[in-house]
């Protein structure tokens, strides 16, 4: 009989919790791959094993985390009370994290993590509660497993819970559900912004571009939603429409970011002048040095256009207690381009472009294109790819590259 030495155990559960926050931050990430994320997810994968040999030892471990009131202990607790199918392990989990937002998504995360035929029973009990966040919770699974829930889903859509009802919208998207589009629709004048939004998001993934004036004031705004509305606005808009929009937004100061991060949506290289030009103000440099690469496929890095923090500038929080700058870097884990040398590299490679044609990393926007990018694109980069895909295919589902890397690999 194998020796339980609760300190080890702890450890598992604190790397596990840890390295699910670290996954969090990287699943969108400009620096890390799908072959990053598998690796990342091997040795999340290994703790939460050690965690579950342990038995009751290691839920009790993790029974105990959960008062710090992380999603990270919430995602390592769910794992250990769903393989164990205890049903009071999975009511202790649910207790507090199904009535938390923040803290649900460590449950759904590892009813994602889980293979659907494991978590498939514990899904189908959550759509059937008649708590909504229970529901939320299998609606949100189901979504992330790109898994029907039929009927659950169209009543979700008309649940007065906002945080519900959010999250079916989204869903509704994401699964490519075109038969519930009027129920979407009816929701883009919705009282809560979040429902707004993911009614706007989630028409335009089903192909209906009514819902664009809706996407294109979310854009316009300061809000949580602003650069996700920008992306789904230009790339929800044919390209004619979209360069008078970009041209519109290049000219107001106040919407000038907008601008430059619709160029890299567009992908037309007729803007990378202009966008070279943005390089020279720090702070549209670095977004406009990741539009350049979105259209071109050039890696700043890779290349060595890469430039330096501009002297005196800082970017986001520092150490100084007195600074009252306690904003977060919005373009953190993006390099400094030097406008210099990516001008000159743009004139040796220029003509390798066509004028007037969509490209995403260099290639023109095709099916085949696409799914070269979400092979080997940067995680922020591959959900570009993913989403540009659902859209050449309205009614299909958007390929989910937050799923575990080895999922995705086997795929």
């Amino acid at each position: 009989m194998k020796t339980v030495i609760p300190e080890i155990i702890s450890q598992y559960a604190e790397e596990a919790a840890f390295r699910w926050q670290l996954r969090n931050d990287s699943v969108c990430s400009p620096l890390h791959t799908l072959e990053d994320l598998a690796l990342l997810d091997e040795k999340i994968e290994a703790n939460l094993d050690g965690l579950c040999i342990a038995g009751e030892v290691g839920w009790d471990i993790c029974k105990e985390a959960l008062e710090q009131g992380n999603a990270g202990e919430y995602f390592a607790a769910s794992i250990a009370a769903f393989k164990s199918g205890d049903e009071s392990n999975i009511q202790t989990v649910l207790e507090k994290g199904s009535a938390d937002e923040k803290l649900s998504r460590g449950i759904i995360s590892a009813l994602g993590w889980l293979p659907y035929e494991k978590a498939a029973p514990f899904i189908q009990q959550f759509l059937e509660s008649p708590l909504p966040g229970q529901k939320h919770i299998g609606i949100a699974a189901s979504a992330i497993h790109r898994v029907n829930p039929g009927q659950f889903l169209s009543d979700a859509l008309e649940e007065a819970d906002p945080i519900l009802r959010t999250r079916s919208l989204k869903a509704t998207g994401e699964l490519g559900r075109s038969d519930l589009l009027s129920l979407v629709e009816s929701n883009l004048d919705h009282d809560d912004e979040n429902c707004r939004f993911y009614a706007a998001w989630s028409a335009c993934l089903l192909g209906n571009r009514n819902a664009l004036s809706v996407l294109q004031s979310f854009a316009l705004s300061p809000s949580f939603y602003q650069e996700a509305a920008v992306k789904m606005a230009f790339r929800s808009t044919d390209l004619h429409a979209a360069m008078k929009w970009h041209r519109e937004l290049a000219a107001n100061r106040e919407t000038a970011r907008q601008a430059v991060i619709g160029s890299g949506i567009i992908g037309d290289p007729a803007l990378i002048p202009w966008l070279i030009e943005q390089m020279d103000v720090p702070a549209s440099a670095r977004v406009a040095g990741e539009a350049f690469t979105l259209i071109t496929g050039a890696d700043i890095t890779n290349e060595m256009l890469e430039g330096e923090l501009p002297e005196g500038l800082e970017a986001g929080p520092n150490d100084d207690p007195e600074d009252d700058n306690v904003q977060m870097d919005a373009d953190e884990g993006l390099p400094w381009p030097n406008p210099e040398l990516i001008r000159a590299w743009w004139e040796t490679n220029k003509s390798r472009f066509n004028n007037g044609a969509r490209h995403l990393l260099g290639l023109p926007i095709t099916p085949e294109n696409i799914r070269q990018i979400l092979k080997t694109g940067f995680q922020h980069q591959r959900y570009a790819a993913a989403v540009e895909q659902a859209l050449l295919q309205p009614g299909k589902p958007l390929l989910e590259v937050r799923a575990p890397g080895h999922r995705q690999l086997r795929a």
